[in-house]
């Protein structure tokens, strides 16, 4: 009885994450899909470090996206440590571990400091101006 009664209210807790965030867990998705997929050979690729004004975009989106879902689902009680973990640490654990299985786990992806430096530079970024800009303007 209390094992279904527990396995019950993980599913609930489940489906409200998905509810309060869903584009935040589709961006995660992306960005792990394109983190290992094999990407083509592109004119772009002539540009020296292009691959990491794209670490700093995709990554800015994605903390940018937690932000912006968090303020949403949270207009009543906006905790700043639940979003500074959320938006700002996970993403950079997250970008952590995705540069070492690239480095480890694939044969033709590899895992880079400066891919992780600029995967850190996007998602503070993102949170200066979600903290210092946004949440000014959402929670008047």
């Amino acid at each position: 009885m209390f094992c279904n009664f527990a396995c019950l209210q993980n599913q609930l807790n489940m489906i409200n994450l998905i509810r309060k965030y869903p584009f935040s867990i589709l961006i995660v998705l992306t960005v792990v899909y394109l983190s290992f997929f094999k990407p083509p050979s592109t004119p772009l690729d002539q540009i020296s470090n292009i691959d990491k004004v794209v670490h700093v975009c995709m990554y800015f989106g994605m903390s940018g996206v937690f932000w912006l879902e968090y303020m949403r689902s949270h207009r009543d009680h906006f905790k700043f440590m639940h979003i500074f973990i959320g938006a700002v640490i996970f993403p950079i654990e997250f970008s952590g571990c995705i540069e070492l299985l690239q480095e480890y786990c694939t044969s033709y992806r590899g895992g880079d400091w400066l891919d992780f430096t600029a995967n850190s530079v996007g998602v503070i970024l993102a949170g200066v101006i979600a903290y210092f800009f946004v949440r000014p303007r959402y929670f008047l």
